[in-house]
């Protein structure tokens, strides 16, 4: 077991999020589905349901219960890309249904945030030369789908 799960509370649809992501990510498996025999204060017997499920090896936990919080922009899940290839994979599939914001970063359909992040952006926001940041990060500002081309050809200074 994991000493730290992210845990996600859906108002509904936590096993449909949990089969949408899994889909998404390899090394992916929903593991378990429960519905919590005993009522709580979050409704009867069998009405709140617990997703035990990983994503990319990690552990996650899924529950639908009756709404609480909205899910916002204070907590996301970076998706760290090798290249734009998967950049432009995890982007259109988590986008679907959802909503693409500026920055690389998106609102999935179940009202999760994510930040779809080239690995390669690191590296150039700390560069020591500060200039070549600075028009990598004003290149950046400006894009919704990061491009690692825009964003090179920009640290260049093309």
């Amino acid at each position: 077991m994991a000493r730290i799960t992210p845990s996600f509370w859906f108002p509904e649809k936590a096993a449909e999020a949990a089969a949408f992501y899994v889909a998404i990510f390899p090394d992916s498996e929903v593991l378990r589905v429960t519905a919590l025999p005993a009522e709580s204060p979050s409704g009867p017997a069998g009405s709140v349901q617990v997703v035990d499920f990983k994503l990319a090896g990690q552990p996650f936990l899924a529950m639908s219960a009756p709404p609480l919080d909205a899910f916002n922009h204070a907590i996301s899940l970076v998706v760290n890309c090798a290249d734009q290839a998967e950049v432009d994979h995890y982007w259109d599939a988590l986008s679907q249904g959802g909503a693409v914001q500026q920055c690389g970063w998106l609102k999935d359909r179940f009202g999760v945030f994510w930040q779809i992040v080239p690995v390669a952006l690191g590296p150039m926001m700390a560069d020591p030369d500060r200039e070549k940041a600075a028009r990598m990060s004003r290149a950046m500002l400006k894009m919704v789908k990061l491009d690692i081309a825009g964003l090179k050809k920009a640290f260049d200074g093309g």
